[in-house]
């Protein structure tokens, strides 16, 4: 009968939360996010990697570029950091946050302007600084010097007496009541804290015992900081699994299954320094199947990386990453509607594709400059009704997330913030043949340009070039000898020499090399 009762109660739990999933492997670490068995959100963690956003560094100021408003720290990594002035300058409250006026008197801070900057921290000058964005590419980590401290109920900002509390509380007295609560707590002068969403409900000494442990972090990191010449790590971001219950273990979560049972002890033990309570939603799942297939979740982790994303009404959306910016058509696909219901049919699959949109690029992890073509709708109350679909699903994005109204041409401008590489960069190399591209030269092609090099070679009219070994990839090999026998033939014929084929699996389809026999002399594609 009980046993009945706690199965529907958690059935209940999870139709209106979310639902953890962790694999643990040798190698790597996935944490995936569920809502009604669907993914909403994926992380992976590999052995070996190094995740260094968050962390807190003690590095040494290498160069100023006036020019780019920009300086070079040296933080111990292969490439210096980049700190842009502005980075530099004391931040104030995000837009997502409501000020919280402190009782005590505090001392105006100086004001700084990015002008200040080169005077402050000149060459050779230690820096405190965090990395806000990990290194991309051949670019270095990005870094400030806004330090924060994240807790599960609070940001503690220990150079920063700012108080706040997160807009997305919208209840008017829980909001004040957490005004109170701030007031009323011991923070020392010249630090401040920000109250996260999951401060919702909950009690002031969970707040103040939260408080507590981020201030005893801050000390650890400020001795640290004082005892060690730069560059020097003083702060490393946890590993992916304690991020997890810090970051995600929130009242919206139902429950926590993970494969392995020592990753559970240890998930029970961090969560019971915050919410003691919380360590009956975390289970240890022994299964024969893997975990994430027994959820189908690999299923819809290959669905991530394809370029065409179905929708259910019919619909699908097609995502290309560039250089530049990330470009995703909407098309209507197999949802042709009525006849008299075009415009029902299109708004239908624009709302879809808003909401699969939004979790594309939670999935992809996909940052920068997004633009989305919708399909054409008429009515600016459409358009409207697509624009807020988008930034209701895009609210609890972690990432910060801007998304701009539909222009006149149908396209919708939106950012959000690159912190790592993508899902599909991290996880892929470039194809060695086409370099990320998706083409490859056609077999013609290449025959065309085969046949080129070899006429160039005998145009010169050289003795020592008598004897030409050609080698290339079997597929290229059986154009030359069906389609084109005759014109090599014919070649070789007015070559007054030998022309030898080979194929070699090993070589890239594009390439080809021609060898000279009695000299050894080499020519390459």
């Amino acid at each position: 009968m009980f046993k009945k009762l706690r199965e529907a109660r958690r059935q209940k739990a999870l139709a209106a939360g979310y639902q953890i999933i962790v694999n643990v492997e040798k190698l790597e670490t996935r944490v995936a996010q569920l809502r009604e068995s669907k993914l909403v959100d994926y992380t992976i963690e590999r052995t070996g990697d190094e995740n260094i956003v968050g962390s807190i560094f003690k590095g040494r100021v290498k160069n100023i570029e006036p020019g780019l408003k920009a300086m070079f720290v040296d933080i111990g990594t292969e490439k210096n950091a980049f700190l842009h002035f502005w980075d530099a300058i004391p931040a104030a409250l995000d837009k997502g946050l409501e000020e919280v006026k402190r009782k005590k008197s505090q001392k105006k801070p100086k004001y700084i302007s990015a002008k200040d900057i080169p005077s402050i921290y000149p060459v050779g000058s230690e820096v405190l600084i965090q990395v806000s964005k990990g290194a991309i590419g051949d670019k270095g980590p990005r870094v400030t010097t806004n330090i924060t401290l994240p807790g599960r109920c609070m940001v503690l900002m220990p150079l920063n007496d700012q108080f706040g509390i997160s807009r997305k509380i919208d209840d008017p007295k829980e909001r004040q009541r957490l005004r109170k609560i701030t007031e009323k707590m011991n923070v020392p002068e010249g630090m401040g804290v920000i109250l996260r969403t999951v401060c919702k409900g909950q009690r002031a000494r969970f707040l103040i015992r939260d408080l507590r442990i981020l201030l005893s972090q801050w000390e650890e990191i400020d001795e640290k900081r004082k005892s060690n010449k730069a560059p020097t790590c003083v702060f490393r971001e946890p590993e992916l699994v304690e991020r997890t219950v810090r970051d995600f273990l929130t009242d919206e979560v139902a429950e926590v299954l993970c494969d392995d049972e020592a990753t559970v002890q240890q998930m029970q033990e961090s969560v019971a320094k915050i919410s003691p309570r919380s360590r009956k939603r975390i289970h240890f799942l022994p299964t024969k199947q893997p975990i994430f297939e027994r959820f189908n979740v690999e299923k819809q982790i290959k669905s991530a990386f394809d370029r065409q994303v179905w929708m259910p009404c019919g619909g699908y959306i097609v995502i290309d990453e560039t250089e530049a910016l990330i470009a995703i058509d909407v098309n209507t696909g197999r949802n042709r509607g009525g006849k008299n219901n075009s415009d029902k049919m299109i708004l239908e699959t624009n709302l879809q594709a808003a909401d699969e949109v939004a979790r594309q690029l939670r999935l992809r992890n996909i940052g920068g400059l997004i633009v989305v073509d919708f399909i054409d709708m008429k009515g600016r109350k459409d358009q409207n009704a697509v624009y807020r679909r988008m930034l209701r699903q895009t609210d609890t994005d972690k990432a910060k997330i801007q998304v701009l109204p539909l222009s006149q041409l149908g396209l919708m401008e939106m950012t959000r913030q690159r912190l790592n590489e993508s899902l599909s960069r991290s996880m892929f190399n470039d194809c060695p043949s086409c370099q990320g591209s998706g083409r490859i030269k056609s077999a013609e092609s290449i025959s065309v340009e085969l046949q080129r090099k070899l006429s160039g070679l005998i145009q010169r009219g050289d003795d020592s070039l008598s004897d030409l070994v050609i080698v290339v990839h079997p597929e290229i090999m059986q154009r030359l000898k069906e389609e084109d026998s005759n014109d090599l033939l014919d070649m070789e014929r007015r070559h007054h020499g030998r022309l030898t084929f080979r194929s070699d699996p090993s070589y890239a389809r594009e390439d080809f090399k021609i060898v000279c026999q009695s000299t050894g002399k080499e020519f390459t594609s």
